[in-house]
């Protein structure tokens, strides 16, 4: 597994890309600690980009992480990406990859499908969020017997719960319940249910493997709409249960996970 010492290291090195940009979180923060897992394993070789734009080195790695929020891949990119997967890559999506983001006159933000190929190939669709502060976190059915969350107990945690549409079949294995309004956003009323925090999307013989949780943000992540942020947020960052997972999505993604459950 990652950091672990391997039982017998690959004939070539595990080529991964890493997406990490966007708008109104600390990227610096997510793209280092995500780099600090990856280079504890010396098999693996990590290429870093701020978009899709380069498509050839996607398509030849052995797979992907992104941790964005607002960037939207050209057509001809989600294409490609929806090939990759399909041809049996594996995509592991961390927080705000699903979101587009405009403001409305009244300053509300409003969450567009501008791009549905992209968001069908994701599963899901960012729609909002309530305020920032602590909620459950609980395995579905499907999470109960799964690798990757085994002996994950309900967890409370402080982040951006988010609310998806769900586009395609996703398998759910966390979840987290919300009724109420969320007045910040255009869809802003929402009846109770659950909510995918971890979930495994399938499209041909490759996997997709979204976790929501990963929120943070510095004093200057808010520009322009503000110059200045008064607190620094790490969110679930700061919460061992969310490293357990990163670590575990990052082997799975690898293929360095052990066999077993649905989705490997």
């Amino acid at each position: 597994m990652l950091n672990g010492e391997a039982p017998s290291p690959p004939s070539r090195p595990i080529n991964a890309v890493l997406i990490a940009s966007g708008r109104y979180h600390d990227i610096d923060h997510a793209r280092l600690e995500i780099l600090k897992i990856l280079g504890g394993n010396p098999c693996i070789r990590t290429r870093v980009f701020e978009d899709y734009s380069r498509i050839e080195a996607i398509m030849a790695a052995d797979f992907i992480v992104s941790y964005t929020c607002d960037v939207t891949p050209s057509l001809p990119e989600q294409e490609a990406l929806r090939r990759y997967i399909a041809g049996g890559g594996r995509w592991y999506a961390l927080h705000g990859t699903n979101s587009i983001l405009r403001f409305t006159a009244e300053g509300l933000v409003d969450t567009p499908n501008l791009a549905p190929h992209f968001m069908e190939t994701l599963g899901t669709m960012f729609q909002g969020h309530p305020p920032i502060g602590p909620y459950q976190v609980h395995k579905t059915a499907a999470g109960r017997d799964h690798p990757l969350t085994a002996d994950i107990e309900p967890f409370e945690t402080v982040d951006e719960l988010y609310l998806s549409t769900i586009l395609a079949e996703i398998e759910v294995l966390l979840a987290a319940g919300f009724a109420g309004r969320t007045d910040r956003f255009t869809t802003s009323q929402w009846e109770q249910q659950d909510h995918p925090v971890l979930y495994l999307r399938r499209i041909g013989s490759g996997t997709i493997l979204y976790l929501t949780l990963g929120h943070c943000r510095g004093h200057y992540d808010m520009q322009p709409l503000t110059d200045f942020y008064p607190r620094v947020e790490r969110g679930s960052w700061d919460n061992p249960v969310f490293h357990t997972l990163l670590r575990r999505g990052l082997d799975w993604a690898a293929g360095v996970m052990p066999e077993g459950g649905s989705g490997f």
